[in-house]
């Protein structure tokens, strides 16, 4: 027994005093939730070839449990005792460019967060489990010439093999054979034997690789607005130069890209296009594949298998796709470093960034780390010299103020609230204003009716018991639109059938069992004729069945307010020629459940082989269709009254958006779009019935500096989460204590309260909002709780710094 302990003790010292020390230490940061932004301190044997960058295996803990981390800086010294220092075990994939590992520094400390968790987001998890990665025998000559005759057919391959380009090799067997029109791999075998030819082992990636609809260069001329815009960008080339390219919806904002990108290829650099849906990607992924091919461009976005997403993440690392497009994640597109820093010869690195739709809120994380893409797009523009274009009809007010110096107090360079300088990060720079004021194609702006449905509503008195989403003017319309053989979008930014479940006799009303939220009835598909369904909170997701009557006082239930669901059923109903699946198709996340479901309802509403699109917010932006002579927005009023200071700035860029998908070609000029509302005087619907970005943002944002609110300041909001609300309140109650302590001036920190949705998940929530007219004093708070351990980014506190919701 005393022989097996002895031989079990685990030694005080890693090594012996006759071992060799090592004499290269590795600071990794690993992919854990510890807020250590310098990382640990690891030796690196020989043997391993590591470099900042690389993802590595590293011992933790007593137990030396494996884990994962990046490397972040390589030494041939450290401070602590080298008899103490662990060494790494392995390495764990690939290796991320110092660019990038700049970049986690910046949000880490920006959004506070840590920087393991900032690194594990950029790299996506099918590139960390190495999915479809497989390993092939491929062959290569050896460089050395016949040694004797070669047999006819041998010596034929040996010639034609002698005449390939250099980059045909290595090649699979087959593909080579196939290649040289060979019958066989025969006189390759025999090549092989006679030592010309020599196998490698390559490691690639397999994946079954989705198509795109390649949409043809069409050769067009640029109008006078365009051009301009496309040499301001071409002339920054090279410089960290932000723009702001504000174009009316079908001004050709995506030709202006094509331009510069087109520009930026030719100078050997790469180029990044960021969407802010992946139901943009195909049209937008077709335009760039047609005008580039596909072996130049790369996609990546959550719609990918985990295979696809691996294989388009490692042609970008490899320096094969050089344009890359995709959604908010695609920022981190791991491209080489530029020649001169060890990539690949010829290459310059990253030459432009484009934020397509910048204004659009989904390129918000809205977990861990709660990063914009359009802040992290600016910065990584600054880091890597390049300009970032932002594209927008209806720009956020944060780059609108930072473009154009509007607003109160603009003079002070505050950026505001995730747009303008970086976050402060970027040095103050101001955006330059590019414009594109009329549309291309032969196209004009709509004429936007607006429609009070209390009017409309009058016009039913003999259905009032009833629901209709269509009322009298656009039920017409609609009719109209159909008899004509014409398409039609209608949008309804409401999924489910009833989003109101209640008791008329005593008032009881249906919510979460979880949340502090209303349930919303959803049928399902296939009993639809029947009625049957059930409840779902869209937040937490719990789903029941609809009880069969109300359980407090046995009354009929009744479900009121419409969704997607219910507006599908009364077109149905309607217009008999309208089948759901067949000439009707739905688009919202109900139906999409994959991104191949996006591409296919979209490339059928274009053949016209459907005659109406309806769905949620996904169909109010990048669609152009020329055949669609109505735009329905069913209700404007879903996003007006929510109690959120955004609220009206969203209405309006959301009907804005919408409108714009019709009129956009000389065929569909007199496409009619119709607003239904409660609410026909809202200055935002008002605007935006007119296309008045211009007003409409004039008198926003005079409203929020009255507030003090973004963009005219900065906003902090951290939210604490708690089973039990009286943890979550002493919670936010002791960080305001802190906070106001602090002194650190111009910083309002206002007292702690109830979110607006104030549970969920059996979660209640807390919010306490940090307030500043520049972002540095903000960043000082947050860096001075962050040391004490007050403010830290788990699952109970949420830091979200320039916030663009607040429910």
């Amino acid at each position: 027994m005393a022989r097996r302990a002895a031989d079990t003790r685990t030694p005080d010292r890693l090594f012996d005093d006759q071992q060799t020390p090592y004499t290269r230490f590795a600071r990794v940061v690993l992919e854990r939730g510890i807020d250590q932004p310098d990382g640990l301190t690891y030796a690196v044997p020989d043997h391993l070839p590591v470099a900042p960058g690389d993802r590595v295996e590293a011992p933790l803990g007593r137990g030396d449990r494996p884990a994962r981390g990046i490397v972040v800086e390589i030494t041939e010294a450290s401070d602590l005792d080298p008899a103490r220092i662990k060494p790494l075990l392995a390495l764990r994939g690939p290796r991320l460019p110092a660019t990038l590992i700049d970049l986690a520094r910046w949000m880490s400390a920006y959004y506070c967060c840590p920087l393991g968790m900032v690194l594990a987001t950029m790299i996506p998890a099918a590139v960390k489990r190495q999915v479809g990665r497989v390993r092939k025998t491929m062959l290569t000559p050896t460089g050395a010439e016949p040694a004797q005759q070669l047999p006819p057919q041998t010596r034929k391959a040996w010639e034609a093999l002698r005449a390939l380009d250099a980059d045909a090799f290595p090649g699979e067997a087959r593909a080579l054979a196939t290649r040289l029109g060979l019958p066989s791999v025969g006189p390759l075998n025999r090549l092989l034997k006679l030592g010309l030819l020599r196998e490698v082992t390559v490691t690639t990636v397999r994946a079954p690789w989705q198509e795109y609809a390649q949409e043809p260069d069409r050769g067009l001329e640029l109008v006078p607005a365009q051009r301009r815009a496309v040499e301001a960008v071409v002339g920054a080339l090279g410089t960290p130069s932000p723009f702001l390219l504000y174009g009316v919806t079908g001004s050709g904002k995506t030709e202006v890209y094509l331009r510069i990108i087109d520009a930026v290829l030719a100078r050997g650099s790469s180029a990044i296009v960021l969407v802010p849906e992946i139901s943009l990607t195909p049209q937008a992924a077709g335009r760039f594949i047609g005008r580039f091919g596909p072996e130049m461009v790369a996609v990546l976005h959550s719609g990918l298998t985990a295979s696809q997403r691996h294989q388009q993440w490692a042609r970008v690392a490899a320096g094969e796709a050089r344009l890359v497009i995709g959604a908010r994640s695609a920022v981190f597109a791991p491209f080489p470093p530029r020649s001169d820093a060890g990539g690949p010869e010829g290459r310059e690195g990253v030459g432009v960034i484009v934020v397509d739709e910048e204004h659009d809120g989904s390129y918000k994380q809205d977990q861990l780390p709660r990063y914009h893409a359009r802040n992290v797009a600016l910065k990584r523009g600054q880091l890597e010299g390049c300009p970032v274009v932002l594209g927008s009809a209806t720009p956020s007010l944060e780059s609108w103020r930072n473009a154009t110096g509007a607003g109160p107090g603009a003079a002070n360079g505050a950026g505001g609230g995730g747009g303008g300088a970086v976050g402060g990060a970027g040095g103050g720079a101001r955006f330059a204003l590019l414009e594109l004021p009329e549309r291309v194609g032969g196209g004009a702006l709509p004429r936007v009716e607006i429609v009070d449905m209390v009017e409309e509503r009058r016009e039913r008195s003999e259905d009032a018991g009833r629901i209709h989403s269509l009322g009298p003017r656009l039920e017409r319309a609609l009719g109209e639109t159909l008899a004509s053989g014409g398409q039609a979008i209608l949008m309804l930014n409401r999924r489910g059938y009833a989003s109101y479940i209640h008791c008329p006799g005593c008032g009881w009303v249906m919510q979460c069992d979880h949340c502090d939220v209303t349930m919303v009835f959803h049928r399902r598909i296939e009993s639809r004729l029947t009625g049957g369904g059930y409840v779902r909170c869209h937040h937490c997701l719990a789903e029941q069945k609809l009880p069969e009557a109300c359980p407090v006082s046995g009354g009929r239930l009744s479900l009121f307010g419409a969704g997607t669901q219910r507006l599908e059923e009364e077109l149905e109903r309607k217009y008999p020629s309208l089948v759901m699946g067949d000439t009707m198709l739905r688009l919202d996340s109900d139906t999409m459940n994959h991104a191949r479901d996006y591409f296919d309802a979209l490339e059928r509403f274009g053949r016209g082989d459907a005659r109406v699109l309806l769905g949620t917010q996904m169909i109010a932006k990048g669609l152009d269709y020329p055949n669609v002579q109505l735009i329905g927005v069913v209700n404007g009023d879903t996003a007006i009254n929510l109690p959120d200071f955004r609220a009206s700035e969203r209405t309006f860029q959301l009907i804005a958006q919408v409108a714009g998908r019709a009129g956009r070609s000389a065929e569909s000029a007199r496409a009619r779009v119709i607003v239904q509302t409660l609410n026909p005087t809202d200055p935002a619907i008002v605007a935006a019935s007119r296309h008045d970005y211009r007003g409409f943002a004039a008198q926003e944002l005079e409203m929020r500096a009255l507030a003090g609110l973004p963009p005219i300041g900065r906003m902090v909001r951290i939210v604490f989460r708690d089973r039990d609300f009286d943890r979550a309140d002493a919670a936010a109650r002791e960080v305001f204590r802190a906070a106001q302590s602090l002194g650190v001036r111009h910083v309002r920190v206002r007292p702690p309260a109830a979110c607006a949705i104030s549970r969920i998940g059996d979660y209640h929530r807390v919010a306490l909002d940090l307030l500043s007219d520049t972002p540095g004093p903000l960043q000082s708070v947050l860096t001075r709780l962050r040391n004490i351990g007050l403010v830290k980014s788990d699952a109970r506190t949420a830091v979200d710094v320039d916030p663009v919701a607040l429910l």
